[in-house]
């Protein structure tokens, strides 16, 4: 089980990431969606499925989001209800932001199951407004669920420009935090460092390390890709140009994503440092999906 892998801090866990269809869709639409999801991921050799829970960045950049930002259905009530049959372990992400105290609580008492896992995630700036702070979650899920197992994001682009993303990993896992999901992988020395100093600040300090998954996104468009770095995603200038000269843009990013998580889980087995993958589209054009679905394939071996 995924809960008992994680418990154990094993290395090689694999995910798959899904979007909730967006909350305007028509119901039979929205029936129609989870049926197709649900074909395409038992199958799959997967750990869990993660669900995301999509919310308004526009406070973390000026610039303009390359899509328009539509409101998706919950993620829980999603996963409960319209995935129901789906076997396999769910990971919940809850932008505490977007709820009250009493929202947040609610979804805490339904939610510890042994199949069921959360991940906080905080806000996208210090100038957005939140009904709910991140440490002010954490305690709250320390008195609500303490045994329910939760998950943290890290952000290994963050480690470039400021040096201190492993030194906020430790202090979210004092808070609780089991497991970390990483933001979108494509720069891999960014993930290499934050792994480095992640692990020595461990041996210094005699601190366990608990299992990182580093989330591999395909670009099927120069679309994508613009929407991506709009997210924050880190892409190197070399790896850019590639990107937008291959005669497949696709499977050139399906390619670099698979090296860069051998060379990730290379460097980090070397080290005894647990880590995992999770695997995602951002976009839902049918190509992009289905590369998605590829990537985990390979992976997976």
């Amino acid at each position: 089980m995924l809960i008992e892998k994680i418990r154990n801090r094993e290395s090689g866990i694999i995910l798959y990431g899904i979007v909730p269809p967006k909350l305007d869709t028509d119901s039979d639409r929205v029936e129609e969606i989870a049926a197709m999801q649900m074909q395409r991921i038992a199958p799959l050799p997967i750990d869990g499925l993660v669900i995301y829970d999509i919310f308004d960045e526009t406070s973390r950049t000026p610039e303009k989001r390359p899509f328009p930002f539509i409101e998706t259905l919950d993620g829980y009530g999603y996963s409960q209800n319209q995935l129901a049959n789906l076997d396999v372990p769910r990971v919940i992400y809850r932008s505490v932001g977007k709820y009250s105290e009493a929202e947040l609580s609610d979804y805490l008492n339904h939610a510890s199951q042994d199949d069921l896992l959360t991940v906080f995630v905080g806000a996208a700036s210090k100038d957005q407004p939140v009904s709910m702070t991140l440490p002010q979650a954490y305690e709250l899920k320390q008195r609500m669920a303490p045994e329910s197992l939760l998950g943290g994001v890290t952000i290994p682009e963050r480690h470039s420009s400021k040096g201190t993303e492993h030194l906020n990993v430790f202090n979210k896992i004092q808070q609780g935090c089991s497991f970390f999901i990483s933001q979108g992988v494509y720069d891999l020395t960014a993930s290499k460092d934050l792994l480095s100093d992640y692990y020595y600040h461990a041996q210094e300090n005699n601190l366990p390390l608990v299992p990182i998954l580093f989330t591999l996104t395909p670009c099927g468009s120069i679309q994508t890709l613009k929407f991506m770095k709009w997210l924050g995603i880190s892409i190197p200038k070399w790896l850019e140009n590639d990107l937008k000269h291959a005669t497949d843009i696709l499977e050139k990013s399906v390619d670099i994503s698979q090296q860069n998580w051998l060379e990730l889980k290379a460097y980090a087995d070397e080290k005894g440092i647990p880590v995992g993958c999770n695997i995602e589209s951002v976009a839902i054009r049918k190509l992009e999906v289905e590369a998605s679905i590829e990537l985990v394939k390979r992976i997976a071996g």
